[in-house]
């Protein structure tokens, strides 16, 4: 039985989203050059809000809160992937380390949707700012949304007219959803909150190394060996660092 189920995961033609933001290009470029240099055959399509507004898929009005552009866009993704098979969600600010196909082998892939469930009160030294001097917000299934394998077929509760209207708290919070399974913490390795250095995807979450303010992050060695393969050398480290700012 374990084997036809593997047999069947292999064969899944997983669609990755990376929330784009206009602020931070270059964090989108390397994440997905990180997703390709492990699977080249993935598709990898950005979600941009300016796109979906033009398309008249979005029609929220600004929410002055939001930290990134793709703070409500990530909920459109069962309806553009026509509901059909399985798509993963991940936040810009974020490094695979591994073949990202390998997350269906720790899915349960009957769940609607699938996360890392983090725990934050088991974190110490919680920072209050984010991404050069945002605030940092504390709440109930903190970080759960940044990486969401859906099953889009089970997310069908996420219609248009549901994203555009439904309270921000709702969507992330996932009260949407029929069953959230539980993936590894591998696959949301939040930077500087975990410490086992069990990563397959890592995040940083309160801000990275394309930040003139966060250059000396956790594992920001990771991300600059990604950013110099993408651009496929290793003696400009100064100047690629100038042109972040």
């Amino acid at each position: 039985m374990a084997y036809y189920e593997r047999e069947r995961k292999m064969s899944i033609n997983l669609k990755v989203f990376i929330g784009w933001d206009s602020r931070e290009p270059i964090a989108y470029d390397v994440a997905r050059a990180s997703i390709l240099r492990h699977n080249p055959n993935i598709e990898v399509v950005p979600v941009k809000r300016d796109e979906l507004i033009a398309q008249g898929i979005f029609t929220r009005e600004a929410d002055q809160g939001a930290s990134t552009e793709f703070t409500m866009t990530r909920f459109f993704i069962p309806y553009l992937s026509n509901y059909e098979g399985y798509s993963l969600f991940m936040d810009c600010d974020m490094v695979l380390t591994t073949d990202i196909a390998k997350i269906l082998d720790d899915a349960n892939l009957t769940n609607a949707v699938n996360c890392v469930q983090h725990d934050y009160d088991k974190f110490d030294d919680l920072s209050d700012e984010k991404m050069d001097g945002q605030k940092q917000v504390h709440y109930p299934r903190k970080n759960w949304s940044s990486v969401m394998l859906f099953n889009n077929a089970a997310c069908k509760e996420l219609t248009l007219d549901y994203c555009n209207t439904a309270s921000a708290k709702d969507l992330h919070r996932m009260n949407w959803a029929s069953s959230v399974g539980e993936l590894h913490h591998r696959w949301n390795y939040l930077a500087g909150y975990y410490k086992d250095n069990d990563y397959n995807l890592i995040h940083w979450t309160d801000g990275g190394p394309w930040f003139e303010n966060y250059r000396d992050c956790p594992l920001n060695h990771i991300w600059y060996n990604e950013l110099f393969y993408l651009f496929g050398i290793h003696d400009r480290y100064d100047s690629i660092l100038e042109n972040l700012k």
